[in-house]
């Protein structure tokens, strides 16, 4: 009962303060709206007197602080009825002298400033100020009187909560004792509980490890699940076109042996299937993200528009394709060609979603990605993006369908009609460029597929498509060195360049390489792989450069990530051929070289 009444006194001591504090407030209040009125006037005079607006500032503080301030004073006394009145009568003056001050001012602003200065020489103004000064006065002499009062019965609550506190703490010290006797038995049960706590969360423990420990393994099968899809599809593909080069191999051969030479349509099939298995190489190489790319400064508008008739030529007439350029879009840095490619093969899966013809639209705009759109997908960043959207009126796909358009040798057409790398081509391009793709689909109402690619600040380079020239041969006097280790490779390439007419000598290494240099004087270019057992070919070509200043350089390789292409990007300069290369393409190589 003493403890009791000991927080009754508190909390009777904290609201007598509260009083105190209150009126003191409402003084404070008061005070601070009779400052703002007096402000009001003053900046009204001394606007009339100068005509400066700067004057006015005060007068506006005052227009908007004024209302606030009183509807918090009328706050503080809502328990006290006169004072209610009070506000009342204080708010119709401030009103009115508001009004006055106004009227003054558009009539000065109006060009009226004898008006002004006729409202301000009649003393309406001034009462109302008198006025206001005296309901302040009264409202403040009030509020003392209650302040007194209310000091004084906060006295008086604070004296009797000293001796409350003084009991209050003579019994607490007495319940202390008797709290000592239980305090052993409490902390045993503490000590208990918290070693079941131990235990319970050794366990939890324990379940959490064997949980991460079967999540791993669940991610491993479906890790494997994906590679045995992309090695089931590889090795199918590979099949197929390993079969049909084994099978005319060994029909020619027959063929020769029975002094039969008519094996020319068994060589092209052969160059066919090795053909499409190069084709499905790179495609692997560029879902991986490890081709070779070229980039330079593009205007995705000019290189659309340049492609609308190869476009119109592979989707054929019952396609209607339609371009729709936005102005002024922002340069991006891409591999043209593996742009273009790209964008064939969207076009592509779209006319396979349009079997009874439809709408081709290819969009191009510019995009800003924010940091919401990138919380969402978060393998991009934030930026500026030039966006083509190619968009059909096809039959749709399903969310599940949608989700997988980018798996290797994922596909929805028959046996024979793809090979499901296509998209996946284009994902592992836009992704090596830094880039983003986005799928949009609803099965009946078509699909629109997004390429984000980053804004390049300069001026983009126009694209322009060479026309196919016959093989370009050379002459004995133009010496070129092959190396590469491997010898199979090596004598292929040799036996390519001696029939194109050029003299060649072969290293299978770097050493016997500029052994062969420094033997041979006139050797013009150096045709080397890239990624070698003892030294890599940049480290031979920069050597032999050193040696030979002049001496032209052609890189050759299977595989990207060496000492030419970082990245993902070649470095500037590099002349590079892919393996593996037609005679077409590394005579035009070659001479291109050579030539420049």
């Amino acid at each position: 009962m003493i403890m009791a009444a000991a927080f009754w006194l508190g909390a009777r001591n904290k609201t007598d303060d509260q009083w105190v504090l209150r009126s003191l407030e409402v003084r404070a209040q008061l005070t601070r709206v009779l400052s703002l009125v007096q402000s009001a006037e003053t900046g009204q005079r001394g606007y009339l007197l100068t005509g400066r607006e700067t004057y006015l500032t005060p007068y506006h503080m005052a227009i908007e602080q004024l209302p606030p301030a009183l509807d918090r004073t009328q706050e503080l006394i809502s328990d006290n009825s006169q004072q209610l009145q009070n506000i009342a009568r204080l708010r119709r003056l401030i009103a009115d002298k508001l009004d006055e001050l106004r009227i003054t001012i558009e009539d000065y602003k109006a060009g009226h400033s004898d008006a002004a200065l006729a409202l301000v020489d009649s003393d309406k103004g001034f009462q109302l100020m008198l006025e206001i000064r005296q309901t302040v006065t009264a409202m403040q002499a009030t509020e003392d009187n209650l302040l007194a009062g209310r000091q004084a019965a906060a006295g008086r609550s604070g004296f009797l909560l000293q001796i409350g506190v003084a009991v209050a703490f003579l019994l607490i010290c007495a319940v202390g004792l008797l709290a000592v006797r239980f305090t052993r038995d409490a902390f045993t049960v503490v000590t208990k509980s918290h070693d079941r706590l131990i235990a319970s969360n050794q366990q939890l423990l324990e379940q959490v490890s064997r949980r991460e420990a079967v999540e791993g393994q669940l991610r491993q099968a479906q890790k494997m699940e994906a590679i045995g899809q992309l090695t089931g599809g590889i090795a199918h593909d590979f099949n197929n076109m390993l079969g049909v080069i084994m099978g005319a191999h060994d029909l020619v051969m027959r063929r020769i042996g029975k002094g039969d030479y008519a094996i020319e349509r068994f060589l092209k099939a052969a160059t066919i299937a090795a053909g499409r298995a190069a084709t499905l190489t790179q495609r692997l190489l560029a879902f991986a993200r490890q081709q070779p790319l070229a980039p330079q400064p593009l205007d995705a508008n000019k290189m659309i528009v340049g492609m609308s008739d190869l476009l119109q030529s592979t989707l054929g007439e019952q396609i209607h394709i339609e371009i729709v350029t936005a102005a002024g879009l922002w340069t991006i840095h891409a591999d043209a060609p593996q742009l273009e490619n790209a964008i064939l093969n969207i076009a592509i899966n779209a006319r396979d979603a349009m079997p009874d013809g439809g709408k081709l639209t290819i969009e191009t705009a510019n995009a800003s990605l924010d940091e919401a759109y990138c919380r969402q997908n978060p393998e991009i960043h934030p930026g500026q993006y030039a966006m083509i959207a190619i968009s059909d009126t096809g039959v749709g796909m399903p969310p599940e369908v949608a989700a997988r358009v980018f798996d290797p040798f994922f596909t929805t057409k028959p046996a024979g009609k793809g090979t499901g790398l296509g998209l996946s081509q284009v994902y592992g391009f836009v992704k090596q460029s830094q880039g983003h793709t986005k799928v949009y689909s609803e099965p009946g109402a078509g699909t629109t597929m997004k390429i984000y690619l980053p804004r390049l600040i300069g001026d983009a380079r126009e694209i322009k498509h060479i026309a196919v020239e016959p093989i370009r041969t050379g002459d004995r006097s133009e010496i070129i060195l092959v190396v590469e280790d491997d010898s199979l490779m090596r004598r292929l390439a040799a036996d390519a360049l001696h029939e194109l007419g050029y003299t060649v000598f072969e290293s299978e290494s770097a050493a016997n390489a500029l052994a062969t240099l420094d033997r041979v004087s006139d050797v013009k270019l150096l045709f080397t792989d890239v990624v070698m057992p003892d030294i890599n070919g940049k480290k031979l070509a920069d050597e032999a450069v050193r040696r030979r200043p002049g001496l032209k350089v052609i890189f050759t390789t299977g595989y990207t990530a060496n000492a030419v292409v970082h990245g993902g990007v070649l470095d500037q300069g590099v002349n590079f051929i892919s393996k593996p290369f037609t005679l077409d393409q590394l005579a035009a190589a070659v001479r291109s070289v050579l030539d420049s």
